[in-house]
């Protein structure tokens, strides 16, 4: 398996610049599968705190920067949907929520909120010992005792410290969604219908919308959410298509450098373009 990335073949999701340099920092294994973004890119593309991969080691190994409750220490480790990023020393804690187009985004949020995060149910499952088992969209597992209020397609909210589900959605008519994936990827508004299809083909979603538009995704690109992760434009922090591969004097010097570079190159550097 290759041990770097190209920047033209990293998944829509990513808030990366694809045409400013050849190899970007690849994601190492973890939840959320291939659309993880590695967290190098979201301290250093999407906010800007850090310039290279050497510094955001450095602010890592001071055990300040926290995902979902817990310190991170590897720039590597792919975030995805609904982490929740805590920056202690700078008090500041977001969301990564479904930005226009599928992109990622952080939303601001504060410290009460940063305490716990939602899960998507995809599946529930017995297991030894008589417990169920439920597993969420980012891979993460937790046992109930009673699981029969709980469907997939719900959505649930559990404390980052003991897994506490402290809220919880039901996937039904009316209740308040977001696209995560597809051509509406980042819309949000209420499940209208249901369109159950007689097949292997997944369901499709009737979403409405307050202006009257609506859309139309399948079952699989819809998450259940709260009122209260919805966000305002003001508090999103995305990668600007302008903005986002800004070259700092070093990142400008490595793209120099990346035109004349091999492929063992950027193995050497661990497919960073710092």
């Amino acid at each position: 398996m290759s041990n770097h990335q190209k920047r033209l073949s990293v998944p829509n999701s990513w808030p990366v610049e694809r045409k400013t340099q050849t190899f970007t920092v690849k994601a190492d294994a973890g939840p959320h599968g291939e659309d993880g973004v590695p967290l190098l890119i979201v301290l250093r593309d999407v906010l800007g705190y850090v310039d290279n991969r050497k510094e955001a080691r450095y602010a890592l190994n001071q055990d300040q920067i926290l995902i979902n409750g817990t310190p991170e220490s590897d720039e590597s480790r792919p975030v995805g949907m609904f982490d929740i990023l805590a920056f202690t020393e700078r008090e500041e804690y977001y969301r990564v929520f479904p930005g226009q187009g599928g992109r990622l985004a952080l939303t601001a949020i504060d410290e009460d909120a940063a305490e716990s995060k939602l899960g998507k149910i995809v599946g529930k499952q017995y297991v030894p010992g008589g417990d169920v088992q439920m597993t969420l969209h980012d891979g993460h597992t937790l046992l109930v005792d009673d699981a029969s209020e709980y469907a997939p397609g719900d959505s649930i909210v559990i404390a980052n410290d003991d897994d506490e589900i402290v809220a919880h959605f039901e996937y039904e008519e009316g209740a308040l969604v977001t696209a995560v994936d597809g051509q509406h990827a980042g819309e949000i508004g209420t499940i209208d219908e249901v369109q159950v299809t007689a097949s292997s083909s997944p369901n499709n979603v009737l979403v409405a919308q307050e202006d009257g538009a609506g859309f139309e995704t399948i079952e699989e690109y819809v998450v259940v959410i709260d009122e209260n992760f919805t966000s305002d434009d003001e508090d999103e922090q995305a990668a600007p298509e302008a903005d986002a591969g800004a070259e700092t004097p070093d990142e400008a010097d490595a793209e120099t450098d990346d035109e004349e570079a091999t492929e063992a190159d950027a193995e050497e550097d661990g497919g960073d373009d710092e």
